[in-house]
């Protein structure tokens, strides 16, 4: 997540819960994009370091445990600008040109110069992000999905180029040494079947007997897959995407909530600014009166009834705008107060966070330890395979 400025609802539905939900299923890395931020506000760096923090605790008090995941800063693991660098010797200029969201962003940010290598490389940088951590699944919206298939690109160019070790095949075989005799011998089976003649059952088979394998390390099952498949090593994972469920969270105008429509409700907004934005919400024009019916379907409101309010609630909003039985402030002040339940104990947890920075920085100082310790071990296949371990 980039720290461009204070958080608000449309994180907490749209990343943060989810985020929270995955923690644990997955061994999980979340980061500060710094290095992301400034691709698109270099110019500006002032902003950087507070929100950096600002942001971590806000990660923090909505749940996300430094216990079950790593949390760290972007740019305090050098790893992930290494790995970019070498990736940009390999990938086609194109193939850049091509992401979906190079013009996308150009168009919308016209008041920006975006003619930098920076700015045309992030996808690159996103890759470098994810392949670093050999990540099996990267939690995505439908926009970004353009972005995890050039990832996959980058790792299988990468593979194709770098992944055949000049003594591979006697690699495998000492590998294959180290399996029970029987599991080697199924092993073996696997290969032939699948080399020989091309068995899909037989590669799902072997597959799942290396990931059954508990004496073998992470390096040498990638050696055995990539010899049962007939390739070489496979030294950067190809991700898949992990389609989060899109956001419904919208602003105070009906828009998509976002801080360039100012129609936000940040996660430490005082309470009273809270009541007040709410209150003040525009409504279905056609109710100029209170007298009038409305249309529940036509106001702003009834969308955060739809992300805050159970079946009750909402029925009782239907018949009550239709029938003019209720005004509209009636209306939000259900809305009022579920934000403000949700947005409360949240705050607390942030102010604990915000007289203790020393506990913010120990939960980056762990994470960037277990992040530099991952991406350390594929730097160092990585430098193997481009001939750059030198000695």
């Amino acid at each position: 997540m980039r720290p461009t400025g204070k958080l608000h609802l449309g994180h907490l539905h749209g990343v943060l819960k989810n985020w929270v939900t995955l923690q644990h299923q997955y061994d999980c890395f979340f980061f500060v994009a710094d290095w992301h931020a400034l691709t698109t506000h270099y110019d500006d760096p002032s902003m950087l370091e507070a929100s950096v923090f600002d942001m971590v605790i806000d990660w923090l008090a909505v749940g996300v445990d430094p216990q079950h995941c790593s949390m760290f800063i972007q740019s305090k693991v050098p790893e992930h600008a290494e790995l970019h660098l070498l990736l940009s010797m390999i990938t086609p200029l194109g193939w850049l040109e091509r992401v979906p969201s190079y013009k996308d962003q150009q168009e919308k940010l016209k008041d920006k110069d975006l003619e930098t290598y920076g700015f045309l490389g992030y996808p690159l940088l996103q890759s470098a992000d994810i392949l670093i951590y050999k990540a099996g699944s990267v939690p995505v919206g439908a926009d970004q999905v353009a972005h995890v298939e050039l990832t996959r690109e980058v790792a299988r160019r990468f593979n194709h180029m770098f992944g055949r070790e000049p003594d591979f095949a006697e690699r495998a075989q000492a590998v294959i040494k180290k399996m029970s005799k029987q599991a080697g011998r199924d092993y073996k089976g696997f290969c032939t079947a699948y080399q020989e003649q091309g068995q899909q059952e037989a590669l799902l088979a072997g597959r799942e007997l290396l990931a059954a394998q508990q004496n073998l390390s992470l390096s040498d099952k990638e050696r055995l897959q990539g010899f049962l498949e007939g390739g070489g090593k496979t030294i950067l994972v190809e991700p898949q995407a992990l389609l989060t469920p899109a956001a419904k969270m919208p602003g105070l105008d009906g828009q998509k909530m976002s801080k360039s429509y100012n129609n936000t409700i940040a996660l430490r907004e005082p309470i009273d600014q809270v009541n007040k934005k709410i209150s003040t919400m525009p409504t279905d024009p056609a109710r100029v009166r209170r007298t009038d019916p409305g249309t529940p379907e036509k106001c702003p409101v009834w969308q955060l009834h739809e992300v805050y309010s159970d079946a009750a609630t909402k029925e009782w909003v239907q018949q009550g705008c239709r029938s003019a039985g209720i005004g509209c402030l009636e209306c939000k002040r259900p809305v009022i107060d579920a934000v403000i339940a949700e947005l409360e104990p949240i705050q607390v947890r942030a102010s604990e966070y915000e007289k203790n920075p020393d506990a913010v920085k120990a939960v980056l100082d762990k994470g960037r330890a277990a992040a530099r310790e991952t991406a350390g071990q594929t730097m160092q296949d990585v430098r193997q395979a481009m001939g750059l371990n030198y000695r």
